[in-house]
């Protein structure tokens, strides 16, 4: 990393202030993402260099943090730079030492799971089925497979902006439920990535409801807020047309014409916006190892 750095010392303290880093921020030819070259995570940023990664991180909804060799407790530092953490109800998979840590990993280690293997297996917004749904996640890379391992993100602010008119005006003042439980038998039943849940973690995980189509707190722009991993029904219309409903949002959102599929590289940091985007793992084969580490900001009530 070739970052130009430029110290001070904190008043009365003597210790170091925040660096300014010269760094650059490289949209993709794509719907959506940014990549952002020369930055060094490891070192705490100044305001103005803090300023400019969140105007980013609004404008191109995915920044691509490159070769960031930091620490479990240097990424949840910077993440909380953007809000409270979420801890994830898989307390199992937390990172020893690190709560605030979800690891994403097929890997088995005497037989157990050490991480989330599934992860992803369904498009969806990070924790849409909590109240206060996820401003962010950061994803670092910490062991990558020599095949497979994409992730998919698909901008649905442009989703919006391209329905129909006449499915705008149908869906734009409806709620939706989204529950935890919604696809969970389903992924039960086909890996080892997912437990029993206790009655304490379900009542972790009770339904709520959200519009269909949200407003950004940040930006104003509006988006669909709907997953085909966690909404399981548009609230107070028939069952049947609720289904169809959402089949079709859900078929819309992710053309390829919203799509950015994100190819990642060794020590890789994927920072996206839960507000703005769903995304989805394309999946790893099993013989190949997989290991990154999930920190989730805490985001507002959906309006």
């Amino acid at each position: 990393m070739t970052a130009v750095l430029s110290t001070s010392l904190l008043p009365d303290t003597g210790r170091p202030a925040a660096t300014a880093q010269n760094f650059e921020i490289r949209p993709f030819a794509a719907p959506l993402g940014a990549e952002v070259i020369g930055l060094d995570l490891s070192v705490p940023l100044g305001d103005d260099d803090f300023a400019r990664i969140h105007r980013a991180h609004l404008d191109h909804h995915v920044l691509v943090f490159r070769d960031q060799r930091i620490t479990p407790a240097q990424q949840i530092a910077f993440s909380r730079r953007f809000g409270p953490l979420q801890i994830h109800v898989l307390r199992q998979f937390q990172l020893p030492g690190h709560p605030e840590i979800l690891r994403i990993s097929n890997i088995l280690e005497d037989g157990q799971p050490i991480g989330l293997g599934d992860a992803g297996h369904f498009w969806h917004s990070d924790l849409s089925y909590k109240e206060k749904p996820s401003l962010g996640s950061m994803l670092h890379a910490q062991e990558l497979p020599s095949e497979g391992g994409d992730t998919l993100f698909a901008n649905m602010h442009t989703a919006w902006d391209t329905l129909p008119p006449a499915l705008k005006e149908e869906v734009a003042g409806l709620r939706a439920e989204h529950t935890y439980l919604a696809k969970y038998a389903e992924l039960q039943a086909r890996s080892p990535w997912r437990p029993n849940l206790t009655p304490e973690q379900i009542a972790e995980v009770k339904p709520v409801v959200h519009p269909v189509v949200r407003t950004h707190p940040e930006t104003g722009r509006k988006a669909l807020f709907v997953s085909e991993h966690f909404t399981s029904r548009i609230v107070d219309v028939p069952e049947e047309k609720s289904q169809a409903l959402l089949a079709q949002l859900f078929a819309h959102s992710v053309q390829p014409e919203h799509v950015y599929r994100h190819q990642w590289q060794p020590h890789d940091m994927v920072f996206w916006d839960n507000r703005s985007l769903m995304h989805l793992a394309a999946g790893t084969p099993d013989h190949l190892r997989r290991k990154l580490y999930r920190t989730t900001i805490e985001g507002d009530a959906v309006f």
